[in-house]
C-alpha cells in the first residue's frame, strides 16, 4: 500500500520523475523557500488565535477580521485537525499504520449536519486550486457521519479573498473515484519502477532535478 497526501499526489501528477527523486530515492532535496517558511508562521499564528485566543502578532493583524468572522460560526472548532483514511475508505487516525491517505484541515467547524472546512493560503488568489478542499471534505464525511454538507473555502489571508465550494455526502462515491484512479497510478509506478518525466511549469526555473532533459537550467 502506497500512502499519500494531497501534496504528494500533486507532485506525482505534476511529474513522476520529480516525485521519484524527492519522495522515493530522496537523492535530491527541495530547498525550503522564504514563502514556505512564512506560510508556516502564518498558520501557527492563525491556529493560536482561533483555538486559544492568543493575541495576533502585529505583523499579522491583517488576518484578524477574516478569522473573527470564522470564529463567529456556531459549532465545534478544530484547528490543524489531522485525519486519516484507510484504503477501504474508512476513517482512521492520522498516525494509524493503515492510514492510506493523510490530511490536515487548517480549520474545521462542525455544527450538526453542516461542516465548514477552511484552508489558509498566503499566496495570490489568481489561480485557486480547490482539489485539496475536496479531499478534506471527503475525509470530513468519513470522520463525522452526521455531516451531510461541507462548506469549504480557501482563505487568502494576505489578499482577503475567499474562494468557496460546497460538497455533499451524496456525491462521495463519484468524487472518490478520481482519487482512487490516481492512487492506482502511483502504486503502478512503485510496483513497476516507471517514473517518466513530465514537462510542466516548474521545469523552467524551479525544478531541483537538474539532470532532467526538461530542466531549464540545462538550456
Amino acid at each position: 500500500m502506497v500512502r499519500w497526501s494531497y501534496s504528494s499526489m500533486s507532485l506525482f501528477q505534476q511529474c513522476p520523475k520529480k516525485y521519484f527523486h524527492l519522495r522515493v530515492a530522496k537523492d535530491i532535496k527541495q530547498e525550503e523557500s522564504e514563502q514556505m517558511r512564512y506560510g508556516l508562521v502564518v498558520h501557527k499564528a492563525a491556529e493560536d488565535y482561533v483555538r486559544d485566543g492568543t493575541p495576533m502578532p502585529e505583523a499579522f493583524q491583517y488576518m484578524v477580521d477574516p478569522l473573527d468572522r470564522l470564529k463567529k460560526f456556531d459549532g465545534d472548532k478544530y484547528c490543524e485537525h489531522q485525519m486519516g483514511i484507510t484504503r477501504d475508505l474508512e476513517a482512521c487516525s492520522f498516525s494509524d499504520s493503515n492510514a492510506w491517505w493523510r490530511g490536515i484541515a487548517d480549520l474545521l467547524i462542525v455544527d450538526g449536519d453542516i461542516a465548514r472546512v477552511v484552508d489558509y493560503k498566503t499566496g495570490k488568489s489568481g489561480y485557486p486550486d480547490t482539489k485539496q478542499l475536496e479531499l478534506l471534505a471527503l475525509a470530513t464525511f468519513k470522520h463525522f457521519p452526521q455531516v451531510q454538507t461541507v462548506k469549504a473555502g480557501l482563505l487568502f489571508v494576505v489578499h482577503t479573498a475567499f474562494v468557496k465550494e460546497n460538497f455533499h455526502r451524496a456525491e462521495e462515491e463519484k468524487r472518490w473515484q478520481k482519487w482512487l484512479d490516481q492512487s492506482d497510478q502511483l502504486e503502478y509506478s512503485y510496483d513497476h519502477g516507471v517514473w517518466n518525466a513530465k514537462q510542466n511549469f516548474t521545469c523552467r526555473a524551479w525544478c531541483p532535478v537538474s539532470s532532467c532533459v526538461h530542466n531549464g537550467k540545462n538550456k
